[in-house]
């Protein structure tokens, strides 16, 4: 039957053919997930009904969205979290699926790469300097910043002559510091009065992303054109958000300010530039100094109320940074990057102090203890809640597809989408879950809906496309029973006697995930001792991608890391036949914002554990155990070293999570099967 709304009244096997088409010119192979993906997805856009598909790794789910979006009728915009998929899209995926949609239609859709105006070379920085504290325009950096500064001038130029994007991907290798010096935030930017508007690269971007059928963007600047409401991209008619296990981190990023004494100081060194007469900013180098006396008084963590010498400070640097911006004059014929810098960081100082001093019920204020080396401790505030605003921003005002490896947890999609937004009730299908997904589910309904059942109903459907993998006969999992259960003082003995044996079972081919950089290093440190032939590198010893490459180089080799190994790390075949997790990844009992999104279920009523700590470990378990199977021929074991997951009440959520791999609690099974792999990928 026809899917209205695509482009020429496509049928879906018009679709199907398009999608096969792009396949071959992918060199992949056609699964049946990926097709019913794509199906679906065309529906749920015609149809203008929300969607959250989880697509297991492999399934291709790249071309299961891209096909349908290139073919709606209407623009579509790609939201994605990391700049690798964001790369992948742009270099690999379109490219080969507009040469298949040409050779089927005809006709060759348009598409765009829009990102944040900071991660463009702006060319009057390029050209005519930047300002620094004194105002003065620097014109050549010394040192190895300034070797580092000459050569991304350098490119920019070659990149505006070439008409090429100018974006920071491209660029040479550089620090921070050095894309600074030839960057600007979008406060800062001269706008249409820059000299150079013709030329600029993000202002060519934004021109390329108002002619394309198809735009890509990332989640940070959807929520700034969705959520906040400052117009970022061309008028969209849905969105589909790739990785969509990482909105709300990324949302509440983005929503998310800081503020130091430092900071303000800094503002004020700028507006002394651009004031001529005044002493506004000596007044808000005095508001600084009252902020740090009262930043050195307060307590490190959360504030629940806000200590008066701090709110008192906070007051003086916002009527202080307002005075200074009113101050600053306006420009009066060429426009003066000085005064443009000046007013924009004395409006962010003022609006970050008013928000932080207004302490709204809506955020979370905390002191986050920092190295004095860079700039001491700083003032944070976050939205406790970001489901709200993405359910009346963003599904209410578009289509909105989300997809990911992992948006089943507990075995339902419940918990993620109440998280963003979305009740269980409101799930156009009849559902009966599992006690532990209800509680999970129902005390995020709560906490991100305070006037539930007072509005319009956001109906939303869910589909699992499964994946290619046969996890139960490709993989294991083995949880430690008979460990003690994880303490706050790190690894113990027991958990180290058990790395050292898995590890020599297996041979090496190790990925260790572990929750603390603290944890990963005394591991590190114990396995070098106890198992001296097999190599094992430490997260924080080189870059990541080039422990990467070490591990994928050497199969024999171990890679021990936190956080960043948990997701996105992709090392398919014999080098990595083992993940090990050392415990449950709970979020810290002390994390502000966990601990405040927590309280605010339990004052609505729901089960603040359930509804955020153990839906977050749910999430990164899902993500770490993914590591492990990334082809149809990888095989291995997950090794849990926390005996809580099949212990507690709650290790059943935990576990339906998690792929359905063979599971056992046998330490003797677990360690001849890792063996046999050992042996087979020598003898290969």
């Amino acid at each position: 039957m026809p899917v209205s709304g695509l482009a020429s009244d496509l049928t879906a096997p018009s679709i199907a053919s398009v999608l096969a088409a792009a396949v071959d010119a992918l060199e992949g192979d056609e699964r049946p997930g990926q097709l019913q993906m794509t199906q679906a997805v065309a529906q749920s856009l015609a149809a203008g009904e929300h969607l959250l598909v989880q697509a297991g790794t492999g399934t291709g789910k790249s071309l299961g969205y891209l096909v349908p979006s290139l073919l709606h009728d209407k623009r579509v915009v790609v939201a994605t979290a990391t700049l690798n998929l964001q790369h992948q899209l742009v270099e690999r995926d379109i490219p080969a699926l507009l040469t298949a949609a040409r050779n089927q239609l005809g006709s060759e859709p348009a598409y765009a790469v829009l990102k944040g105006r900071s991660n463009y070379a702006c060319l009057h920085r390029v050209r005519d300097g930047a300002p620094d504290d004194q105002g003065a325009l620097i014109e050549v950096p010394v040192g190895a910043l300034g070797a580092e500064v000459l050569e991304l001038r350098a490119w920019a130029e070659q990149q505006s002559e070439a008409g090429g994007r100018g974006d920071r991907d491209s660029a040479p290798a550089h620090a921070e510091r050095a894309w600074s010096q030839v960057s600007v935030s979008a406060r800062e930017c001269l706008g249409q009065r820059c000299p150079y508007v013709v030329e600029c690269f993000a202002e060519q971007a934004r021109e390329e992303a108002m002619a394309a059928r198809l735009v890509v963007t990332n989640h940070a600047l959807l929520a700034i054109d969705a959520i906040d409401g400052v117009p970022m991209i061309p008028a969209y008619d849905a969105v589909v958000i790739d990785e969509a296990h990482e909105l709300t981190a990324r949302v509440t990023q983005a929503a998310t300010d800081e503020l130091s004494p430092a900071m303000a100081e800094r503002a004020a060194r700028r507006a002394r530039n651009a004031v001529r007469e005044g002493r506004q900013p000596d007044d808000l180098v005095d508001a600084a100094d009252a902020l740090r006396d009262a930043v050195a008084n307060a307590p490190v963590g959360r504030l629940d109320s806000l200590p008066s010498q701090l709110g008192d400070a906070l007051t003086l640097v916002r009527d202080a940074a307002r005075s200074c911006w009113s101050a600053v004059p306006k420009d009066d014929g060429e426009p003066d990057p000085v005064r443009q810098q000046a007013k924009a960081l004395t409006d962010e100082v003022r609006k970050v102090a008013e928000r932080m001093a207004s302490t709204d019920e809506h955020d979370v204020l905390w002191l986050a203890e920092r190295d004095p080396a860079r700039g001491g401790n700083e003032l944070r505030v976050a939205p406790i809640d970001v489901s709200l605003q993405l359910r009346e921003r963003l599904f209410r005002a578009k289509t909105v597809v989300l997809t990911s490896a992992t948006l089943k947890l507990g075995g339902g999609f419940e918990p993620v989408a109440v998280s963003l937004g979305l009740r269980a009730d409101e799930r156009v299908q009849d559902v009966r879950l599992d006690p532990q997904v209800e509680a999970a589910a129902d005390g995020a309904v709560e906490a991100s809906d305070p006037d539930a059942g007072g509005d319009r109903p956001v109906p939303w459907r869910a589909l699992d496309v499964g994946s290619p993998f046969d996890y139960a006969r490709q993989a294991m999992l083995y949880v430690a029973r008979t460990l003690p259960t994880p303490g706050r003082d790190g690894l113990g003995e027991a958990q180290l006697a058990e790395i050292a044996e898995l590890v020599q079972a297996a041979g090496g081919r190790t990925l260790g995930l572990f929750s603390s950089r603290r944890a990963a290093e005394a591991a590190t440190a114990a396995l070098r001792q106890r198992v001296p032939d097999i190599p094992v590198w430490c997260q924080g010893e080189a870059q990541l991608p080039e422990l990467a490459r070490r591990f994928t180089d050497d199969p024999p080799t171990c890679l021990f890391g936190t956080l960043s190994l948990w997701q996105g790390v992709d090392l398919p075949g014999e080098t990595c036949q083992l993940v090990i997790v050392d415990r449950i990844p709970f979020p810290r009992p002390d994390d502000p914002l966990m601990s405040a999104r927590a309280r605010a279920v339990e004052r609505r009523g729901g089960n603040g554990f359930m509804a955020v700590s153990a839906t977050h470990a749910a999430l990164l378990l899902a993500q770490g155990t993914g590591r492990l199977i990334r082809r149809t021929t990888d095989r291995g074991v997950v090794a849990i070293l926390d005996p809580r997951l099949v212990t507690a009440r709650y290790g059943s959520f935990l576990a339906a999570s998690l792929p359905a791999m063979w599971r056992t609690t046998d330490p003797a099974v677990v360690r001849s099967a890792l063996a046999r792999l050992d042996a087979e990928a020598r003898a290969a």
